[in-house]
């Protein structure tokens, strides 16, 4: 297991995953021609939906081999659990509607806008990460990851993608974005959902 398929083309969870598989020796790679496939339609109800449909249809292009799919996002406690599996569309005036991300500094601009009147004690919220494995077009298994923390109202750092400026740690007291990628896995909900499936697939 010196290779580890994943299917997309995100150059920040790219680096993410990279960041928690250094560490075991493993290198990972998206999916080959994963540019050229189908684009699979995110319409799911929950991560595990999301991250489920897409590692079933990648797979089928790497026959026989486990592919990993994830799917994952920001739930804020004081905006009822969003923008949840919307966080990547969050911008859009529908993001329900929009099949496109959004870019990550407007999605980051509008979560700011609606927290201002939300009280400091309920911008707690917690990032999650589902990881499906799945080969030949069935899912093998399904692995959750969380990390909670705190909204900012402004970005903090420049590494990380998506939420990671606004998102704040409290053990560790920095944002995500304030991390480089091998830090970051030790914290994140993607590191410790690939850590789950490490310990499913080397049991």
């Amino acid at each position: 297991m010196k290779r580890i398929l994943i299917a997309t083309s995100n150059p920040g969870k790219l680096r993410d995953f990279s960041g928690a598989a250094l560490a075991y020796g493993i290198e990972v790679a998206s999916l080959p021609n994963f540019s050229s496939l189908p684009v699979v339609i995110e319409d799911g109800l929950t991560f595990e939906d999301n991250a489920r449909k897409k590692a079933e249809q990648y797979s089928r292009y790497a026959p026989g081999e486990i592919v990993l799919a994830d799917d994952s996002g920001l739930e804020v406690d004081g905006l009822g659990g969003a923008p949840g599996v919307h966080s990547a569309r969050y911008a859009a005036d529908a993001p329900h509607l929009v099949e496109n991300n959004t870019d990550d500094h407007a999605n980051n601009a509008r979560l700011i806008r609606e927290i201002r009147n939300v009280p400091p004690e309920k911008r707690t919220g917690r990032f999650v990460c589902v990881i499906a494995a799945a080969r030949d077009g069935q899912t093998l298994a399904v692995f959750r990851g969380a990390a909670e923390g705190v909204i900012l109202d402004a970005p903090r750092g420049s590494n990380g993608f998506g939420y990671d400026p606004i998102f704040y740690f409290p053990p560790i007291q920095k944002a995500f974005a304030e991390l480089k990628a091998e830090e970051k896995a030790q914290y994140s909900h993607r590191g410790a959902a690939f850590r789950e499936f490490l310990r499913w697939r080397q049991p």
